[in-house]
């Protein structure tokens, strides 16, 4: 029998005459057992706002949901918060990954500066009337940065060629860009474009989806995060829903792979340092985050 009922059934026992000490005898606890007045853990608030960060953040795990709340200022650690997680019972199921059949793979560098390598491909997507629509995605492959996310029924080369302008004049242009073999990107209309602006033009190997493995793990969080938990009832309420959850996921959402900074904290901090140290920014923010001073840490 749980404590909490052998109280209730000390104190009916009571309530019948029986004193405390032969009540407590029969149901087997002790008096200080029934006399325990659980404290204040001074929890509450931050379990609360895990609560809301997770219900906000459905697919976020402890350690996402640890970096947004040492981004608004708490003073905690991962233990503590994956302690509040569990108990909050937030925890989510781990999908199992399909079983691949090794195949020889092509290395691929990790730029040390934003802006010296861009990579882009199409997600795919409906409206709630099941009309076809289509999303171009564009990333810093050092920042992770969302560079671009435009929706439309159709993207032809010289609408992309046209996205891209407009990017190029809100940051500059990129050393080069990486893309799959798709008619947009392969035709005449993009090389053109490429070699006008001297900017490099990658091809991936057909089949081969690992080679340009940023913006293909772009595209699973945009689709899970974003186009996976919306209904979207018009191209312009789509356009609504990703233009917030990009600038989310530029300026708020921790990148595991920027040491959880925001993406554009992470570029910043990247133009700020001399070239080649991006990797000792990501290893010296991932320290930061993870064990802040935590003012109640004798209670992790």
């Amino acid at each position: 029998m749980a404590v909490a009922a052998r109280r209730e059934c000390v104190r009916a026992l009571q309530a019948r005459g029986l004193s405390e000490r032969a009540a407590c005898r029969l149901r087997g606890i002790s008096a200080s057992v029934l006399r325990y007045v659980p404290r204040d853990d001074g929890n509450a608030v931050l379990r609360e706002r895990l609560k809301a960060l997770a219900g906000q953040h459905r697919l976020h795990g402890s350690r996402m949901l640890h970096a947004r709340l040492v981004q608004e200022g708490n003073a905690i650690n991962v233990k503590r918060t994956y302690r509040l997680y569990t108990f909050e019972r937030l925890t989510m199921r781990k999908r199992r990954r399909k079983k691949l059949p090794f195949s020889k793979r092509q290395p691929l560098l990790s730029p040390e500066q934003p802006n010296e390598v861009w990579s882009m491909d199409f997600v795919f997507d409906e409206l709630a009337c099941g009309r076809k629509m289509k999303t171009l995605t564009v990333v810093d492959d050092c920042s992770k940065e969302a560079v671009q996310i435009a929706a439309d029924s159709s993207i032809p080369a010289r609408y992309v060629t046209r996205l891209l302008d407009e990017v190029i004049a809100r940051r500059g242009k990129p050393k080069a860009i990486r893309s799959d073999n798709g008619p947009e990107f392969a035709g005449r209309v993009m090389q053109a474009w490429a070699a006008e602006r001297s900017i490099e033009h990658g091809f991936i190997q057909p089949g081969k989806p690992t080679q340009n493995a940023y913006i293909e793990s772009f595209n699973s969080r945009f689709r899970e995060e974003c186009l996976s938990q919306h209904w979207f009832a018009s191209l312009t309420h789509m356009r609504s829903v990703i233009d917030n959850w990009r600038d989310d996921y530029n300026h708020h959402r921790p990148h595991s792979s920027c040491g959880y900074l925001a993406p554009a904290k992470f570029a910043a901090q990247c133009r700020g340092h001399a070239l080649g140290t991006a990797k000792q920014i990501t290893q010296q923010a991932e320290l930061d985050t993870i064990e802040p001073l935590d003012s109640n840490s004798s209670r992790c």
